[in-house]
């Protein structure tokens, strides 16, 4: 369209003919009924429209042109002046603006009868050529459709369902607010769809998200002071996101919003002092955020945009080597600055995001790994004569120092031999034996241990330098060692304690050293089998009645919690579960794994009682809640669904680890569908694992999940809850629970035949009461069982059917017309017979046949694609209640869980208004997909 439109620029287009009929045409095309038709026309139509918009912007500049000549020869003298050029021009001006006119009929005719309509179309495709589509219009011709009464559409189009849709509109208003004045002009627009753009830096696609961040950076850029600060700190935390594009866009406006004016301020000056004021920013937000332990998330957040600042590592090292502190840095914020400055060392000599942060990035090219290369070099030369000193200062600091010792990892250990600067090599090992001596804790000593190791590979020219210092080291902590061991051997560990103390603080550095590093030579067995030895003898090793004693303690505080989960205190009662979920893993079954069947007497075994106060509290506390409403609450909800699933883990973990039966699960699984947003991925892994441990005893599970469902829905509604909404959720249920089966048919046989014969058994049990007149009030469980027909074997569903026919023929003629349910017994006995066993269909027309099979792949489609409910999503900050957004009229529908129909003895009304009573199966491709996704959701570490 836009070769045609540049072919007939200069005559055909204004002919009044082509491009009507051309524009007419297009325009019914794009409102047929037919998909294609339709998408082809409107894309047709708005490429016309972006054709026309580049004509009609050549003709008004060949119009300001004549304008201006025109302008230039009136002001000549008379003398001068050249009436017939006048006029000449006058006419062409007039022309020009005819042309200008014509144009912009054709454009408004594509515009009110093509987009007006298309924008809103029910293809998502064609949503977004339109949006796109007038994201050029009114960058090339900005004085007729720069206004509010067409940005609106983009506005609107913001709420849209689809990604792609959302993701249109986003570069749309981007290449508008890249130009400052075009943000001028917008300022209407950005107050009324401002808070939706913020809203989007949440978006559940994380491409649409980054896209929201990045314009909003350029608004920050080019449209002053229209972002306030609570705008702003909706998007900052985001530099600690799991997704790395999400992350550096937001590093982007974290360095646009805090770094780039001071910067700019102070570079007249002096460059190191701007880099002094971006540290100090830096730290700032670092500090206030409250996410101490991940500086290099930050780093990486910032990399994109201040490498250059954060590898200024002579201020970074000059600020923490001041004395007194530069800038008045307290403890805190000198402890940042270490985490920034090795997390810089980190990011620019790997190049690699932080454990946990995805990224999309393609293997490092030749170019950018001589940048690393030269970039390791220039840290090695300026922290080798540095790093002893840092290390001199903050000796005392625990927390300091394990940073400091990871710098050497980062370094081009060769240059302490080529470079001869084996002084700072000596100084730095005087550093790492007076660490070792100085300090006992673990995190301390392993990155001593992790140092030394680092210094003492093979492959260096100083290997036997520093062979010699750790040889030296090991030799001063045996002789202590000895020392100290000689004199706690000729008494009670009990009676000397700060010298039992002082031995096992030698013992831990020499353990932690021995992890790393070979220190057979220095025999260390002997001694330490003689203080095993002794404390043994001397009754200081825990023994037999030891043990009986620390079950005795168990078992008291066991029922001293079972007796808190009474308590009228909530939160003594949740503490008491917590308590009680912990003690019970620790003293379950699996303590005399490994070989440690000696702890067998310590094995506690929660009583039937406490095992059903689990479970009720389980059901008052997770699983019968309130959803509160309000954003203002927003916060403590997100709080009180983790303190739930934490209590739910809690009690997954008994059924996991064997200590409660896996019948107990039921009073989990039996809300599998209802809290499938709040607790989904935790029962599907429950639903994992407990298929691994025992496939029978599992399958009896589901069945009794579906049996207090169906009991609980008697007693509360009658024998008439068989045409109840909650009946047909218990039915849902049961389909999900199908699933499970699809898979490894062999290994499922067994356990899926005793769950029908159990299934049949509870449907015709008679009622407790012998006088009773309910009759056979469980039959509709036979529908529920339906559900699960379709993963059985052919042999397996005869020996079903005669079963069933067997048990009916027990019961007396009489009973089969009295009882209300036993169109169930006949929909089951359906279900399990062959295809020739069923009645024969009556004949029916080749068309009509082809418009029921056409209607009844796509219910299939549909029930497939919609059927499975959707993981939810979790990052690495926040959990965030979705909010639902407004549709566009006309917009597809994505269909609810709550929509799925029963697939046995209801109809299904298809879209040409004809009822059909048969649903097909699903294939084996789908049934695998849908087991697939059924079971592996994202968090199956949670119960780990």
């Amino acid at each position: 369209m836009a070769v045609l439109v540049r072919r007939v620029q200069y005559g055909v287009v204004y002919d009044e003919y082509l491009l009507d009929n051309l524009v007419a045409l297009l325009t019914g095309m794009s409102d047929s009924q037919v998909r294609a038709f339709r998408h082809t026309g409107t894309l047709a139509a708005m490429k016309l429209m972006t054709g026309l918009v580049c004509v009609a912007q050549s003709v008004i500049r060949q119009k300001d042109n004549s304008q201006r000549q025109y302008e230039a020869e009136r002001t000549k003298g008379p003398s001068r002046r050249a009436p017939a050029k006048l006029e000449g021009l006058m006419e062409q001006r007039r022309e020009f603006q005819e042309k200008q006119d014509e144009l912009e009929n054709l454009m408004n005719a594509i515009f009110k009868g093509v987009f007006v309509h298309r924008y809103r179309d029910l293809v998502p495709d064609i949503r977004a050529i339109c949006i796109e589509e007038m994201g050029q219009w009114i960058q090339h011709y900005s004085t007729s459709f720069l206004a509010d009464g067409y940005l609106k559409y983009i506005g609107w189009t913001l709420h849209d369902k689809q990604r792609e849709v959302r993701l249109k509109c986003l570069c749309t208003l981007q290449g508008l607010y890249r130009s400052r004045e075009v943000a001028a002009q917008m300022e209407l627009f950005t107050s009324r769809f401002k808070e939706r753009m913020v809203s989007m830096v949440l978006d559940k696609e994380p491409q649409v998200a980054v896209e929201a961040v990045k314009l909003l950076t350029l608004i920050l850029q080019n449209a002053e002071d229209v972002l306030t600060d609570p705008d702003c700190e909706r998007v900052l935390p985001l530099v600690y996101a799991s997704s790395r594009p999400l992350a550096a866009a937001a590093g982007d406006f974290l360095y646009q919003k805090l770094f780039v004016l001071e910067a700019r301020a102070s570079e007249e000056e002096d460059r190191s002092e701007g880099t002094r004021v971006f540290l100090q920013l830096l730290l700032a937000f670092f500090i206030e955020s409250q996410f101490h332990d991940h500086a290099a998330y930050l780093v990486d957040s910032l990399w994109d945009s201040a490498a250059a600042l954060l590898k200024d590592w002579p201020v970074l090292t000059g600020l923490l080597l001041e004395e007194p502190p530069a800038e008045g840095l307290n403890d805190q914020q000198e402890s940042s600055l270490i985490m920034i400055l090795v997390a810089s060392m980190r990011q620019a000599t790997e190049g690699q995001p932080p454990v946990g942060r995805c990224t999309g990035k393609k293997p490092l090219s030749a170019r950018e790994r001589k940048a690393q290369a030269e970039d390791r070099l220039r840290l090695t030369r300026h922290l080798i004569p540095l790093l002893p000193q840092l290390l001199a200062k903050f000796s005392a600091d625990a927390e300091k120092v394990v940073l400091l010792l990871e710098t050497p990892r980062y370094f081009d250990l060769s240059l302490y031999s080529t470079g001869r600067l084996e002084k700072y090599l000596e100084l730095l090992l005087a550093q790492l034996r007076e660490v070792v001596e100085k300090h006992t804790d673990r995190e301390v000593l392993e990155a001593a241990s992790r140092t030394l190791h680092v210094l003492c590979s093979p492959e260096l020219a100083f290997h036997s330098r520093v062979d010699f210092a750790r040889s030296r080291l090991v030799d001063h902590l045996a002789d202590k060692f000895q020392h100290e061991a000689a004199e706690l051997l000729q008494s009670s560990f009990l009676e000397k304690e700060e010298d039992a103390y002082s031995v096992a603080a030698t013992l831990k550095c020499i353990t932690i050293l021995h992890n790393a590093h070979d220190l057979t030579p220095w025999h260390f067995f002997k001694p330490c089998l003689r203080l095993l030895s002794h404390a043994v003898d001397t009754g200081e090793v825990p023994k037999q009645d030891q043990l009986q004693s620390l079950k005795e303690k168990v078992s008291s505080f066991c029922s001293l919690c079972q007796s808190c989960l009474v308590d009228m205190d909530a939160g003594i009662q949740e503490q008491a579960f917590v308590l009680l979920s912990d003690l019970l893993v620790i003293f379950g079954p699996q303590l005399t794994r490994g070989g440690l069947e000696g702890l067998q007497e310590l094995v506690y075994q929660a009583e039937a009682s406490l095992q059903s106060q689990l479970a009720g509290f389980l059901m008052d506390r997770v699983f019968n809640h309130v959803q509160a409403e309000g954003a203002e609450d927003e916060q403590r909800q997100i709080e009180e669904l983790h303190r739930r699933r934490n209590l739910l883990a809690g009690f997954c973990k008994l059924v996991v680890y064997g200590v409660l039966e896996l019948s107990a699960a039921s009073d989990v699984f039996k809300h599998y569908a209802k809290f499938y947003d709040d607790y989904g991925d935790i029962i599907k892994e429950v639903l994992s694992r407990a298929r691994q441990i025992d496939r029978l005893e599992w399958a009896q599970t589901l069945l009794l999940s579906l049996q207090q469902l169906l009991t609980q829905l008697l007693l509360e509604q009658g024998p008439a809850c068989v045409d109840s909404a909650a009946f047909l959720e218990i039915r849902d249920l049961a389909r999900r629970f199908s699933l499970l089966f699809g898979l490894h048919q062999l290994q499922n046989r067994q356990a899926l035949v005793a769950l029908h014969k159990n299934g049949i058994k509870f449907a015709f049990q008679e009622p407790a009461s012998p006088g009773s007149e309910l009759g056979l009030i469980h039959l509709p469980f036979l529908e529920l069982l339906s559900e699960f027909s379709p993963r059985l074997l052919q042999p397996d569903k005869a020996l079903l059917l005669s079963y069933l026919k067997k048990t009916c023929q027990e019961l007396p003629a009489s009973r089969h017309r009295e009882e209300p349910c036993w169109a169930s017994v006949t929909a089951y006995q359906c279900s399990l017979s062959l295809p020739e066993d069923l009645p024969p269909q009556p004949p029916r027309s080749a068309a009509k046949r082809r418009h029921l099979d056409k209607s009844s792949e796509q219910g299939s489609s549909v029930h497939t694609s919609s059927s499975l409910p959707q993981t939810p999503l979790m990052t690495s900050t926040a959990l965030k209640r979705k909010h639902p957004l407004p549709v566009l009229v006309g917009q597809e529908d994505s269909g609810s869980e709550s929509e799925f129909a029963p697939r046995l003895g209801r109809l299904h009304v298809m879209a040409a208004g004809e009822v059909v009573t048969e649903e097909p199966e699903m294939s084996a491709v789908e049934e695998e997909e849908a087991e697939e996704e059924l079971l592996f959701g994202s968090a199956q570490g949670f119960l780990a």
